[in-house]
């Protein structure tokens, strides 16, 4: 058994860590397990007081090649021994350049690229809209319902939730513009193709007659959102996007974040489409843990902003680029998207079984290893049962996983593991989330 319990969950030294962070730590700063990690290996978390949990969240997908990757371990001390910072922006250093060409040569697309580092996802969502403003010469920006971006003032006016997200701190950036995505559990449309073609039609409107074709700088959506929900946007969509970029002119931002290198069974999700972004975004799992992101795309659009206006102190930090050559080598050494499409496979067949089993569960959905539960309360109106979740999360931690909330409601239960995980730790982690979800239902059941 991976999972070891010495204490309770949290136990005593995590909850006098945690009375030390509540005075020093705003409470704006949310944690979804209240335990304070010491060590991590591959899937497992062993905290400060000694017990060992399973990770089903990833640090929110950042570990897809699995936590304190010797080689990953490695790479960095070989870098921080050399040189752990210039500022690329002063004294260049050859691992930014290294990681921009790998990235240029694996990004899809076949046409010259070009790439730009920087630190955070939210850094490489702000850039791309910068470069594509600064191409088209145009400043509207279209953005999809249950989106995630980042944080910041331009991301998170991106974002599509409220609540959590963007409550009180507005008044939000101008010139962005929210359209409908898919989303086939809540759809009112019978089949996958006339959501589709609504859908695209709604966003041809929106763009001719309340913005202007000539007005619009780029679109950005991910191809499966994920703080949304794990809500896929089917292949026919992204395509009809990629039609729609071209006829008027636009840029299209493919935001990967959180989608990339083999969550979902590819090396990138737009692969699944037959797709090609303008401007293609990456962070995440591209370094393992260390914080680094990409703005990879055409080579005449990444060059259109003036010298000296991308860059950043941190951006393409050394020692993170040798992290993310090494993550590159790893997933070089192939297996890993295959290893992606097993595990959601295995996931999703329990998920699929649980929900014919538990009213509680009313959708089950995904790509590759990028699979959720929805809970609701009812299956008809598909109320969000929002405090059901809450009590699932808690029960699973109090057994020893680790999981993500997300949806709009946060009422959806992501799969993030990382893709080392063995066969007998899914399945561990698995029957956790089983025993969870059984006795949420008998509580529900009992109220």
């Amino acid at each position: 058994m991976a999972v070891e319990l010495r204490t309770a969950v949290p136990g005593p030294k995590s909850r006098a860590l945690l009375a030390r962070r509540e005075a020093a730590i705003p409470r704006g700063v949310y944690q979804t397990t209240p335990i304070f990690a010491e060590r991590t290996e591959g899937a497992r978390i062993i905290d400060v007081d000694g017990n060992v949990l399973l990770d089903f969240a990833g640090g929110i997908g950042v570990l897809n090649i699995g936590a304190n990757r010797p080689e990953v371990v490695a790479a960095i001390e070989r870098q921080a021994h050399a040189a752990i910072h210039t500022c690329f922006n002063v004294t260049m250093t050859e691992p930014y350049l290294a990681l921009a060409e790998a990235l240029n040569r694996i990004v899809p697309g076949n046409f010259e690229k070009k790439t730009l580092l920087l630190s955070t996802g939210a850094e490489a969502v702000e850039n791309a809209v910068k470069i594509a403003r600064r191409h088209t010469g145009r400043s509207a920006v279209i953005t999809f319902s249950h989106a995630f971006h980042g944080r910041t003032l331009l991301t998170m006016t991106l974002t599509a939730k409220v609540a959590t997200y963007k409550y009180g701190f507005g008044p939000f950036a101008p010139e962005v513009y929210r359209v409908p995505a898919c989303d086939r559990y809540s759809s009112p449309f019978a089949d996958e193709e006339q959501e589709v073609a609504w859908t695209l039609e709604n966003l041809r409107r929106t763009i001719e007659d309340e913005i202007g074709h000539d007005k619009v700088a780029a679109m950005i959506i991910e191809p499966v959102q994920g703080e949304g929900g794990f809500v896929v946007q089917p292949p026919a969509f992204l395509r009809g996007l990629r039609e729609m970029a071209d006829r008027y002119g636009m840029v299209l931002i493919i935001d990967e974040i959180q989608t990339g290198f083999c969550r979902t069974g590819s090396l990138f999700a737009i692969e699944q489409a037959g797709i090609e972004a303008d401007l293609f975004l990456t962070a995440k799992s591209l370094a393992d843990g260390l914080p680094l992101s990409a703005v990879t795309g055409r080579a005449e659009i990444m060059d259109a902003a003036q010298i000296g206006g991308l860059g950043g102190t941190y951006s393409g930090n050394p020692v993170a680029c040798a992290a993310a050559l090494a993550v590159l080598d790893v997933i070089e050494q192939g297996g890993l998207p295959e290893r992606a499409r097993d595990i959601g496979n295995s996931v999703m067949q329990q998920f699929r079984d649980w929900q014919s089993r538990y009213e509680l569960i009313g959708d089950v959905r995904g790509v590759g290893a990028m699979v959720a539960i929805e809970f609701v309360q009812d299956r008809v109106t598909k109320a969000p049962a929002t405090e059901a979740t809450g009590r699932i999360h808690q029960l699973a931690y109090e057994q020893g996983l680790v999981l993500m909330k997300a949806g709009d409601h946060n009422n959806v239960i992501r799969f993030l593991a990382p893709l080392s995980i063995s066969d007998a730790e899914l399945i561990e982690g698995l029957e956790i989330l089983h025993r969870s979800i059984s006795t949420a239902s008998l509580e529900l059941q009992r109220a």
